[in-house]
């Protein structure tokens, strides 16, 4: 069942962060009244931050909206945040940009307070781990000077809840994850009159499978998208899926095997130097050599199977015996404890860069010392954020990843989710919508060579490939955790917005 919130609508007279004077309260009551379910209004506080070397105020406002099923009645509740510039009601003539995380279990606490929003965890400067106690900085990369900004929580992520615990199974699946997003998206729209707005969605890991879904399911519904912003996702399932008789993969990850091998200098002199020469050839070749070599299977003479042994080692900075023992087929989980183990240590899959401690050489498996990077910072400051900055207090836990969720239900065709087919529909059916991926270099999640693929087998025409821009980064699966990166994401985002703003 869901707790109800310990906190009514209010106007908080000055704002946790940084006070901008001048929104009236009349002002500040129309706006709470455009977004607010009667019952329980959200609350809106008023804020400023320097982005882009400049002042700017902003509203900020959580709550719950309901997700209505077609007889009006509610079924979910969704929490969100949003932020719109200015001392006053939201200029409907700048973009809104709508964000959604992956998992299928978690929050869009990672690109609120990680990389749009106007705070953000304060990090190392490569993304590494801070001692506790853990502190929200000034974002000066906020993506709020691009346009106002939602972060919605999908039912069983966050704050948001089924209304009942029987309704729950609904959600958790991939057709009724994406339907109940689409009836909020419909929702805020409505209560807040951004119809007219330019409209963009971002959509990073199982979000971008989730924004690729949307993309079209929001056409349907008449609201068509000026673009959508893919960071690090997985379009297609079956890129990513080690199975037997799916080849694919082992493909696929290899130029991050190469990347990473590179980054923790166990490559050999001729690939350890340029990054990118490495990378093109180690792309060259799985997609040539390498992958016949997997279509052979046993086919492979003893002699061809050793020099594709050998030129796996060189690639992936594992012994050549150990390729071998694993019948040329390297798996991610094998990847991230074998490197370093010589070190004892194991990588992460979300951010290869980072490692940790390998305390049980002899486990197949282990923690992702990319989560346990993540999951205590962003957790805590959260928690805190929202109560002391935002006013908004509750007594649910807030998932932040994983934990509100159970046994999740994808839609397959031939045994694999894919919403990519739903992306080259939008296209197809709204030419004017553009789309930009990012992919981080050192992402052993959904690496970038897999999403190339799957942007590849989109099946478009010359001027549909048009509207795909591309950009890689020196970082893992959240490449804005880098700092260098971060700064990188938005300048390229701001650019694509321009672009796709006419």
């Amino acid at each position: 069942m869901l707790l109800e919130l310990l906190l009514t609508a209010t106007l908080l007279a000055g704002g946790a962060h940084h006070p901008a004077p001048g929104t009236s309260a009349a002002v500040a009551d129309a706006l709470i009244s455009s977004v607010n379910a009667p019952q329980e209004p959200p609350v809106v506080t008023r804020h400023s931050v320097v982005v882009g070397g400049r002042e700017l105020p902003y509203l900020a406002t959580a709550g719950f909206l309901p997700v209505l099923n077609d007889a009006g009645e509610p079924e979910a509740r969704l929490f969100y945040v949003s932020y719109a510039a200015g001392r006053s009601a939201p200029d409907k003539k700048r973009p809104l940009i709508i964000f959604l995380n992956g998992g299928p279990g978690a929050a869009s606490v990672w690109l609120h307070l990680g990389a749009a929003g106007p705070r953000r965890v304060r990090m190392l400067a490569d993304g590494a781990l801070p001692p506790p106690p853990y502190k929200l900085v000034d974002n000066h990369s906020s993506w709020l000077e691009l346009g106002d900004l939602l972060f919605i929580d999908p039912v069983g992520t966050g704050y948001s809840r089924a209304v009942k615990g029987e309704l729950a199974p609904k959600f958790s699946t991939q057709q009724g994850d994406l339907d109940s997003l689409t009836r909020f998206i419909r929702l805020y729209l409505t209560r807040t009159q951004r119809w007219s707005s330019p409209l963009f969605l971002v959509g990073e890991s199982y979000g971008g499978f989730r924004s690729a879904g949307l993309s079209e399911a929001l056409l349907e519904h008449g609201i068509a998208l000026n673009g959508v912003l893919l960071i690090s996702p997985v379009l297609n399932f079956q890129t990513v899926s080690f199975d037997n008789g799916n080849d694919l993969p082992y493909t696929l990850f290899l130029p991050s095997y190469t990347a990473t091998a590179w980054y923790h200098g166990k490559l050999g002199p001729e690939l350890q130097g340029d990054l990118v020469k490495s990378l093109a050839a180690a792309e060259e070749w799985a997609g040539t050599e390498y992958l016949t070599a997997l279509a052979k299977g046993d086919q492979l003479t003893a002699t061809q199977r050793s020099g594709v042994a050998a030129k796996l080692a060189a690639f992936t900075g594992l012994d050549q015996s150990f390729v071998d023992n694993r019948n040329l087929r390297i798996d991610s989980r094998s990847f991230v404890r074998e490197l370093l183990r010589e070190r004892r240590q194991t990588i992460g899959f979300m951010d290869s860069r980072f490692t940790a401690s390998n305390l049980e050489p002899s486990a197949p498996h282990g923690f992702d010392p990319t989560v346990a990077t993540i999951r205590p910072p962003y957790t805590a400051t959260f928690n805190d954020y929202v109560r002391s900055e935002l006013g908004f207090f509750s007594d649910l836990e807030y998932f932040t990843l994983g934990g509100g969720i159970g046994r999740w239900e994808y839609e397959a065709r031939n045994s694999y989710a894919d919403t990519s087919d739903n992306l080259r529909n939008a296209l197809s059916k709204n030419p004017h919508m553009n789309v930009f991926i990012a992919s981080g270099l050192f992402d052993l999640a959904t690496p970038h060579f897999a999403v190339d693929y799957s942007r590849s087998h989109l099946g478009l025409t010359s001027p549909l490939l048009r509207n795909i821009t591309t950009r890689r980064y020196r970082a893992g699966h959240m490449m804005y955790l880098d700092e260098g990166c971060l700064e990188k994401l938005k300048k390229d985002v701001a650019e694509f917005i321009e672009t796709s703003v006419r």
